[in-house]
């Protein structure tokens, strides 16, 4: 579920004039990280930033993110970025993404602000005798996260459009 507006970065964030839908810059993520310090979100605190293959390819093409002037990660010469502005990036292709507009959802929050619920953990060991009495060995959990303090939560969107 989207979040409360002032936890927001919207996709036609600029920081200065006409807006325009986007991709992931860097202007969003400066305000990503104004947001969560604007919230009083504890500095020492791990910053984590989840986003897709596109962003990560909308950020390795800034000059700020390619530049040793500005990143000591040299994130062209290994086509990763670990981490940029404070923040450390995860990338995941599991994320919303609204298919009618391309803009998908990303996300900058402190561990502290999210929490694992697990519903439960079943482990099933079965005899097979279709493969000569082998050992089945098998684990099902049931898992979730949820937002524990909606403070600490940014939700940032990209617009993914070619």
């Amino acid at each position: 579920a989207n979040l409360a507006a002032a936890n927001q970065v919207a996709v036609d964030f600029v920081e200065s004039g006409s807006t325009a839908n986007s991709g992931l810059t860097i202007a969003k993520l400066r305000q990503a990280k104004y947001i969560l310090d604007a919230f009083e979100v504890d500095d020492d605190e791990e910053r984590i930033f989840v986003l897709s293959a596109k962003q990560l390819q909308d950020l390795l093409g800034t000059t700020q993110v390619g530049s040793v002037d500005y990143n000591s990660v040299k994130a062209l010469v290994d086509g990763a970025l670990n981490s940029f502005m404070g923040f450390t990036f995860r990338r995941s292709q599991l994320l919303d993404r609204v298919v009618a507009t391309d803009v998908r959802s990303c996300y900058a929050y402190v561990k502290s602000g999210i929490i694992l619920a697990e519903r439960g953990l079943k482990t099933h060991m079965d005899v097979r005798v279709d493969l000569s009495h082998s050992l089945q060995i098998r684990s099902v959990a049931s898992l979730a996260a949820v937002r524990l303090e909606e403070k600490k939560v940014v939700q940032v969107f990209c617009d993914e459009s070619p």
